[in-house]
């Protein structure tokens, strides 16, 4: 039988790609975690989503972009050089393919001009509660990204891609507040 874990990171520390070791409370593997959970969150709106729909095929897509993503961020500095664009490194041409599905989407319907209410159809609530996940991972990667990195634009226009998703799914059933004046 094939042993499924190692045991090499029961001393606290992960490995990175390419070589060296962290500990796993460190800026990588905190940022690598964020974005698999945000992949798993991404995953659970999909599975209500209708199969080989259009939202469905936007959301694979971007589960398979987060691959790419979490390889760079599971990259040491001093490993950069060894990253291959669009597959173990996020390209502003990503960047650019998010951006599009929020303008295609955002496009569609009339945006709410006041704040939402989550939780409209379970679909809609399930990528609410993505997006607020993409958002942490963005947070997270901003330490564990060097400057020219497209990690954090290509978490950004996600979150922006998820919040339209959701309002687009949510159609009719849109319910939004003004902000009270106390705010």
């Amino acid at each position: 039988m094939t042993r499924l874990y190692t045991g090499r990171g029961d001393d606290g520390t992960t490995g990175l790609l390419f070589g060296g070791r962290v500990p796993k409370d460190s800026a990588h593997p905190r940022a690598l975690g964020a974005v698999d959970e945000a992949q798993a969150a991404i995953g659970v709106a999909r599975s209500h989503c209708e199969r080989d729909g259009e939202l469905d095929r936007q959301l694979t897509h971007v589960c398979r972009d987060l691959w790419v993503l979490m390889a760079e961020l599971a990259t040491a500095p001093e490993h950069r050089d060894r990253l291959v664009d669009g597959q173990t490194r996020v390209t502003a041409e990503m960047v650019e393919a998010v951006a599009a599905m929020v303008d295609d989407l955002g496009r569609r319907f009339e945006p709410p001009a006041q704040f939402v209410v989550p939780g409209q159809t379970p679909l809609a609530a399930h990528l609410d509660l993505a997006r607020t996940v993409v958002r942490r991972a963005e947070r997270e990667a901003v330490a564990a990204t060097v400057e020219g990195s497209q990690v954090v634009p290509y978490l950004n226009r996600l979150s922006s891609l998820l919040w339209v998703q959701a309002r687009w799914v949510e159609g009719e059933h849109l319910l939004s507040r003004e902000v009270p004046p106390d705010l």
